[in-house]
């Protein structure tokens, strides 16, 4: 398998409190509800979404499309291929459901990142630098 068959469960980052302040408030003690934005894309999409988002909100200092700088790695082991999550008893017992599409949700984020660089950007100095974790490697 390779990452172009990768698919998640995307839900926007409000919706998810939404979900969990409802659960805890409505929710019934000892019950699982599983919280999902019915929007499962393969990763490439999303990727391909992200930077064409980017290429209309902030184009490259050089002008190179986004997607242009994609570059494809190995899977690291054990990694799923596919994040399926069946939201249905918060829909039907909370009457809970994401309020932002796929395409809202991605918006925002980037949007947001955007505009808040001074806060990301510190914090990619931190423990991983951004290097790629989970490859199995130890010391």
């Amino acid at each position: 398998m390779d990452s172009a068959r990768t698919f998640g469960d995307w839900l926007f980052v409000d919706d998810h409190a939404s979900a969990l302040l409802a659960v805890s408030d409505r929710g019934t003690v000892g019950e699982t509800y599983v919280i999902s934005g019915r929007s499962e894309r393969r990763n490439i999409d999303v990727v391909n979404a992200t930077c064409g988002l980017l290429d209309e909100l902030r184009v490259t200092p050089n002008g190179v499309r986004h997607g242009d700088l994609i570059r494809f790695v190995t899977d690291r082991p054990g990694h799923d291929y596919r994040y399926a999550i069946d939201p249905s008893r918060i829909e039907r017992d909370l009457a809970w459901r994401a309020a932002e599409s796929f395409e809202s949700g991605l918006r925002k984020t980037v949007e947001w990142y955007l505009a808040n660089e001074s806060w990301w950007r510190p914090r990619r100095g931190g423990a991983n630098r951004g290097e790629r974790l989970g490859l199995g490697q130890r010391t």
